[in-house]
């Protein structure tokens, strides 16, 4: 019978065929090639030394150093993040435009761009609150192109009665509409009321986690209560 160990081309196809086994000096040459390959890849890692020749001070500044790898990853991404914040962030200011300037500057305003337009009058009191508005939200919002524009210069003959108007736009396209004085509450309009209002058609991006007219709403019952209140305290 063949000697399985005796080196011939017939044992050697045998070993390709996986009938026998490898020799016993070719199963080491492979076990010492992969220590070796894992010593090297944590060499290069550990600056040459192995984990178990690290201190524990080692360890940690290799810890420490992983940690930096990762967070400035972090800072690149973040940092394109911002970068591509402040490229959509061009506007920042109420801009006054006439009716030759409406295609321009509202139907080609661009590709991602909101636009709010605030039709508007001399003269009326909530015209001149939405305009100190949209000054401070222009500033709040630069993304967003905040555009107001004298009524009848814009459109010839457009009612009175429908001031204040907003028409909001988004890549040239209407996407809503707030007409007339009661859609905005009349003078009582606060900053943040406006602010949730757009947030609400898509204009802007607000950090209001809530209505802020709900506030408002409970705060006039309780006054209209009091009120009522006082008045039968002095009928009685």
């Amino acid at each position: 019978m063949q000697d399985p160990s005796e080196d011939t081309q017939w044992n050697d196809v045998l070993r390709s065929k996986g009938i026998l086994p490898p020799k016993a000096n070719e199963a080491t040459i492979d076990e010492q090639t992969i220590v070796k390959m894992l010593e090297e890849t944590v060499a290069k890692k550990t600056g040459g030394k192995a984990y178990d020749d690290m201190t524990l001070d080692e360890l940690d500044e290799f810890e420490d150093e992983e940690d930096d790898r990762v967070m400035q990853q972090y800072r690149q991404r973040r940092m394109a993040e911002m970068l591509a914040t402040q490229q959509k962030a061009q506007f920042g200011s109420v801009k006054e435009i006439s009716a030759i300037d409406y295609v321009g500057e509202v139907n080609k305003a661009g590709e991602d761009v909101w636009v709010v337009l605030h039709l508007y009058k001399s003269g009326i009191p909530l015209c001149a609150l939405l305009n100190q508005h949209i000054a401070q939200l222009a500033a709040k919002f630069p993304a967003t192109k905040f555009l107001k524009s004298v009524s009848t210069t814009c459109i010839p003959n457009y009612p009175d009665r429908n001031l204040p108007t907003f028409f909001i736009y988004f890549e040239g396209d209407m996407k809503g509409q707030l007409v007339g004085a009661q859609q905005f509450g009349g003078m009582n309009l606060t900053l943040d009321s406006l602010e949730w209002m757009l947030s609400e058609k898509g204009a802007v991006k607000s950090t209001l986690e809530e209505d802020p007219r709900k506030k408002n709403q409970v705060r006039d019952m309780s006054i209209r209560q009091n009120v009522n209140k006082d008045s039968g305290s002095e009928s009685d």
